[in-house]
């Protein structure tokens, strides 16, 4: 995966955007990545649905902006899906890692922890029934906030309209690169998916699997972009 990307930052500027915070995006992107700086210029990293945009200044990743809830947001978000995951039986007795994230812009409920094993997070919930119950009864109780699915087992708490089509929005903005030029790829891109609210955005999609299917669909673009003489855009 990390060849592919850089190989894809050789060509075109590239936008990583999740609900992750940016220390996941340390952990899991930038640690193995190995680009030069370079290629670091053309990545833009959008982390918590982009309410946060970080840019490489060429030393190291600095913020373009942030944009946080306040602390009394954070504190009744993270008591209320406490509450209710516990309420509706959903609190995990032994996790790998926090249950409940505060990651500033955002709150996360995460079912098995955030270490959680991809496996077992596949196992928890493939119907997304009991994810559903706990985002419908936290929403109920934080009304002027956005509740809405994350990953496989996780829940986000978010300002009113903030999901990954404000993060596209804001970085056409920040950028100056038109939307209708840019290419969204996704694993979640199904009707209430955490992908999906990017369509209304009207951004291309390609649609993939999981991270083997990422590969190849970019690989794919990075062949044809190189054979057709293309360099970097």
């Amino acid at each position: 995966m990390a060849v592919t990307l850089r190989d894809l930052l050789d060509i075109r500027e590239v936008c990583v955007i999740s609900g992750g915070n940016f220390e996941q995006f340390r952990s899991q992107l930038l640690a193995g990545l190995g680009a030069d700086t370079a290629q670091l210029g053309r990545l833009h990293l959008m982390p918590t649905c982009g309410t946060r945009y970080m840019r490489h200044d060429g030393a190291d990743w600095v913020p373009v902006y942030v944009r946080d809830l306040t602390q009394s947001e954070r504190d009744e978000a993270m008591r209320v899906v406490e509450e209710e995951a516990k309420n509706l039986g959903l609190w995990e007795a032994e996790p790998w890692g926090h249950i409940i994230e505060d990651r500033g812009s955002q709150i996360t409920f995460s079912a098995l922890g955030q270490q959680a094993p991809l496996d077992a997070k596949k196992a928890w919930d493939p119907s997304g029934e009991k994810k559903e119950r706990l985002r419908a009864a936290v929403a109920a109780r934080l009304p002027d906030l956005e509740v809405r699915s994350g990953g496989s087992t996780s829940v986000d708490i978010t300002r009113k309209g903030v999901d990954k089509a404000y993060g596209i929005t804001e970085l056409a903005q920040q950028t100056g690169i038109d939307i209708g030029q840019m290419l969204f790829i996704g694993d979640r891109l199904d009707p209430g998916g955490n992908d999906y609210p990017v369509i209304k955005t009207g951004i291309d999609t390609h649609a993939v699997s999981g991270w083997e299917d990422t590969v190849q669909f970019v690989a794919n673009f990075v062949e044809k972009a190189h054979n057709s003489g293309e360099h970097v855009q």
